[in-house]
């Protein structure tokens, strides 16, 4: 569990590609899929309108990694690689995970749910949880750790757990209808232990598409059966199963950036991580695409101020890239802003089928009078909005709702073209607009959110 990857190794990767971005840019990659759960059930636009007009139910149980940690020194481990605040973490909370590297750039986020006094869970892609995992077995921390992979790579077998989302304005009356009744009181990212028709569920208020909601976490042996429930329980209001499509567009709404470059590739005090990770993990084989093009992976990094997660920060203990990320608090260059494609561009320059589903997570260049002032991160259609949406980091001279942009779509074809060449890409106008663009989750869902 704890001995250092085979080779070949991401070291080895990017010496063979000969460099980072080298090795990650694969403009026109196909995109990733949801594994086991279907693509669409009522179709991906009927599905985005559930969470915003009545509600949805979002599974879980097969798309994201869990890493289980236990110890005595779990909580040390923990607060020495990330830069949440662990003096006040209470069993059943979860919390936004923060790693940074050395220079202060976010390694990726997770879900970090405490379980025990000695015992957490960190769900979602595995680049965090890697970090973690590293740590705990060169660091000689007395903590134990196994991880349940995504359904993608799982050699055999069900997930351990089973994940439900129960979101949107009339979630919390399917979730009462569900369970006999309203489930005791608890804050934003709190949980609690309950009963679903004698199953022990861990019900945990939160959401992923702007909307108030539960997240019910359980053993993956009772996942018909809690399934079957609350799609019982939800038909009265009007519940729609949420398919794997609509799935990768409902962060846009809320703000969330989910696939930031890990800050791990250059740095030489990360030479031995490097060595560590295989060169098939997520480190080794997330692309990178889209118009905005730079050799320096760097470029690709973000800071968590960016991202808008200093609520989660805390100064109070040291960690690794603790003095970097402080200083760079008053000296985070970009915001983070929706921008909502004009209607007609987009019809304009992806033709006929401009209503159809679209989904990338591609970085595509953002531009004002022809200069460059930011990059896309995901980019989707939200078809109740009737036009697409981006999330984007921009410079904050643009970054003013009301603020008039361009996105350049196209695919840059990497090393060998200088970043600006005029490629003849076309584009498309949008306006600059709030993030959360979702307006409950920019003022009463956000304001419950704690570190």
């Amino acid at each position: 569990m704890n001995a250092p990857v085979n080779a070949p190794t991401l070291q080895d990767a990017i010496d063979q590609a000969g460099s980072p971005i080298e090795l990650l840019w694969k403009p026109g990659a196909p995109a990733w899929t949801v594994p086991v759960v279907e693509p669409e059930f009522a179709g991906w636009g009927a599905e985005q309108a559930a969470w915003r007009q009545n509600v949805a139910l979002f599974d879980l149980s097969f798309h994201m990694f869990d890493t289980f940690l236990e110890g005595p020194d779990a909580v040390r481990l923990l607060r020495e690689v990330s830069a949440n605040n662990y003096d006040s973490f209470a069993i059943g909370q979860a919390k936004q995970f923060v790693p940074v590297s050395y220079d202060g750039n976010i390694i990726v986020d997770g879900i970090l749910l405490r379980t025990g006094e000695e015992a957490f869970t960190l769900t979602g892609v595995p680049a965090a949880q890697n970090w973690v995992k590293y740590h705990a077995a060169t660091g000689g921390y007395d903590v134990a750790y196994t991880t349940d992979p995504d359904s993608s790579v799982r050699k055999h077998g069900d997930p351990k757990l089973f994940r439900f989302q129960v979101q949107g304005p009339l979630a919390a009356y399917a979730v009462e209808r569900a369970f006999g009744g309203p489930l005791p009181e608890v804050k934003f990212f709190h949980s609690v232990q309950v009963e679903l028709n004698g199953i022990p569920v861990r019900a945990l208020r939160h959401g992923m598409a702007g909307q108030a909601g539960y997240e019910f976490i359980g053993d993956f042996v009772h996942y018909n059966a809690v399934k079957e429930a609350l799609l019982t329980a939800g038909e009265s209001f009007g519940i729609h199963p949420v398919g794997g499509k609509a799935y990768f567009t409902n962060g846009v709404e809320s703000g969330w950036i989910p696939t930031p470059t890990p800050a791990i590739y250059t740095d030489p005090r990360l030479e031995d991580y490097r060595r560590w990770l295989p060169k098939f993990s997520y480190e080794g084989m997330k692309p990178l695409g889209g118009s905005f093009y730079s050799d320096d992976i760097a470029d690709y990094y973000v800071s968590p101020w960016e991202l808008g997660y200093g609520r989660s920060i805390s100064f109070t203990h040291d960690f690794i890239g603790r003095d970097a990320l402080e200083a760079a608090r008053d000296e985070a260059r970009r915001t983070k802003v929706t921008l909502e494609f004009d209607r007609d561009d987009v019809a304009r320059v992806l033709g006929t089928g401009a209503a159809d589903y679209l989904n990338t997570y591609s970085r595509f260049r953002i531009e004002r009078d022809g200069r460059l002032q930011g990059m896309t991160f995901w980019t989707s259609n939200i078809a109740p909005v009737g036009t697409v949406l981006s999330l984007a980091l921009v410079d904050h001279s643009v970054a003013a709702a009301g603020t008039r942009v361009e996105v350049v779509w196209g695919e840059h074809p990497g090393h060998g073209t200088a970043p600006e060449a005029d490629l003849g890409f076309p584009r498309i106008r949008a306006t600059v607009q709030n993030s959360p663009y979702d307006e409950f989750a920019r003022t009463a869902y956000r304001a419950n959110a704690t570190v």
